[in-house]
């Protein structure tokens, strides 16, 4: 037996990356005596998974708790079957980082005590974001810091107390909430997001709107552009919530606005914090202290495609990073390179998931952005479950690299394979053309011959070498509602006749021309010289075509709508003949 003293490995935050940790550490050394804190009396959750335990889809609380192979992630769990002591409803109070020990306090007792270390890493998460309005303090205004809290909401909704509630907050969850309070419970539901759309940053214009049109159908109500103001009660229970304008009642009010790094323990140590107060960590999540490492929701990370640092509270990032340190504190150099902000949520029957940059994001970042806005089949056209999806692709025109890509379609493993596939490539800098002959699976019932991937990228392709002139999905709606303000545009409508005669008789021959697609050849003289078309069709792969063969006879006055109405019909528009 050696004499080597053991190595006294102390892990604060006992959710996602510290358990992670101290159990990677003690796979790899065993003899090391590892402690894991935390001030809370359950461990080790699935805190992603909330949403869909308060909507039923978990059954149990326990199950987050869970191990695969069913056994609690509880003390003993962590004594017996890891050998990692788990100090729980402990509070770490400070770092000394001189005696590298840690004062903490038995949160029912009060009795503090010092805890020795020779590597310490703080995984202190989170904690949400309180808008500073009144009555933020009353009862049923709650946040999801915690599965106490996800309790708490699911026991008022289950025993009736709850037929109305507001969640402020249009980001991932949010979203999640608002279908969770919906979906299983009809809670008449009210989402309110203060910017002009759902999940603003994370996706553009047209996944917003196709988002927030599921969510209407789903009898959820989206406002949109409006901020919540107060908090309204009496007898110190939740009333109502006032907004910039109206007054919502409600039983219950949810604050999801986000959430800001725990770094207060970090700070007060003389750490190294970021301008947003996320602690500063090198590729082996060490600190500005080599003893100390710190992971998850506290933290900054490289974004792989800007280069810049970002702030990404994922549970899937903080068991990587989790990883990444344990490895680490046990003396194997291993790395967390960063990461693209990948992205996927389910909203009822549909999913929307991105990764890289968005197209507002590139922009503000000072790319030559630009985007390819495709709306294709999600498997053979002929097979029997075929459905549409839509797939927008960032990209910088100056470089042809690749910055981002979005999805939404039917829920499904489609729209994750391809968002995976892109984050993969995005995160090594490919390029439209790395893309645009990346092999995926193929078989019928599972893509096209063309992935949608590819299509994307013949899209971009086409439109970064100038082969390819658009008119941005916003840019169309907006002209819909108001002709006045193009007046020299004209919808050229190029789909079947039958399909055409409605949008005809309502919008008149003077803003509405309908050739059929098989006619254009032979009718392209009777097309007006003097106004600019705007070819339409479902997808836009006819509307290019056209578009190339009208620039060939000299008619180069056309706009193709990317996406077509494949996207118009998924936004809603109430323009929409009946």
């Amino acid at each position: 037996m050696s004499d080597k003293k053991a190595e006294r490995i102390v892990i604060i935050g006992g959710v996602a990356a510290g358990p992670k940790a101290a159990c990677r550490v003690k796979r790899l050394m065993q003899e090391a005596e590892v402690t894991i804190i935390d001030e809370d009396s359950l461990i080790s959750y699935g805190g992603c998974g909330i949403p869909y335990y308060i909507s039923g889809d978990v059954s149990d609380e326990s199950e987050l708790r869970s191990t695969s192979f069913h056994m609690i992630r509880n003390e003993s769990f962590f004594e017996h079957a890891k050998g990692v002591k788990t100090m729980t409803l402990t509070r770490a109070l400070a770092i000394d980082r001189q005696k590298k020990v840690v004062q903490v306090e038995q949160v029912q007792s009060g009795v503090r005590q010092e805890i020795a270390y020779d590597k310490l890493m703080l995984a202190t998460g989170s904690r949400p974001f309180m808008l500073p309005i009144p009555g933020v303090d009353l009862d049923g205004v709650f946040t999801l810091s915690n599965l106490h809290k996800a309790i708490e909401i699911k026991k008022r909704i289950a025993s009736g107390k709850v037929a109305r509630a507001v969640v402020i907050g249009g980001g991932a969850i949010g979203v999640e909430m608002a279908e969770a309070l919906t979906d299983l419970w009809q809670v008449k539901t009210t989402l309110i997001e203060f910017m002009d759309q759902l999940l603003p940053r994370i996706v553009d214009f047209p996944m917003a709107a196709m988002l927030a049109r599921q969510l209407r159908d789903k009898e959820v109500t989206v406002l949109l552009a409006e901020g919540a103001v107060e908090v309204l009660g009496k007898d110190g229970k939740v009333t109502g919530l006032r907004t910039s304008h109206r007054t919502l009642e409600a039983d219950l009010v949810i604050m999801a606005t986000g959430v800001r790094p725990r770094s207060e323990l970090a700070r007060d140590a003389g750490l190294q914090l970021s301008c947003l107060g996320a602690i500063v960590v090198n590729e082996r999540m060490q600190t500005s202290d080599p003893a100390i490492y710190a992971a998850g929701d506290c933290i900054e990370v490289r974004h792989l495609v800007s280069g810049k640092k970002f702030y990404a509270p994922l549970g899937s990032l903080a068991n990587k990073e989790g990883r990444v340190a344990g490895d680490n504190m046990a003396g194997i150099p291993s790395v967390f390179k960063g990461a693209v902000g990948s992205f996927i949520m389910k909203a009822f029957d549909s999913c929307i998931a991105a990764t890289g940059l968005s197209h507002d994001v590139a922009l503000a970042e000072g790319y030559d952005a630009d985007v390819a806005l495709t709306a294709p089949a999600d498997r053979a056209h002929f097979f029997p479950t075929v459905n549409n999806v839509v797939f927008q692709m960032v990209f910088d025109r100056r470089t042809r690299r690749v910055l981002g890509l979005q999805g939404f379609g039917p829920m499904g493993d489609g729209i994750s394979a391809r968002i995976d596939a892109a984050a993969a490539l995005i995160s090594t800098g490919g390029t439209i053309d790395d893309f645009g002959t990346l092999e995926m699976a193929y078989a019928p019932p599972f893509s096209a011959a063309i992935d949608s991937i590819n299509a994307a990228a013949y899209v971009a392709d086409n439109i970064c070498d100038g082969r390819l002139r658009k008119i941005p999905m916003a840019s169309f709606l907006q002209w819909m509602e108001d002709f006045s303000g193009q007046p020299d545009w004209i919808a050229l409508d190029i789909r079947h006749p039958k399909e055409v005669e409605p949008f005809v008789l309502k919008f008149g021959t003077k803003k509405w021309l309908g050739v059929p697609y098989n006619e254009i050849r032979a009718r392209y003289q009777e097309l007006p010289a003097d106004k600019t078309l705007i070819v339409l069709c479902d997808a836009g792969t006819r509307s290019f075509e056209i578009q190339s063969f009208l620039d060939s006879v000299e008619l180069r006055n056309s706009l193709v709508l990317s996406g077509g109405f494949n996207v118009v019909r998924k936004i809603g528009v109430d323009w929409y003949p009946q």
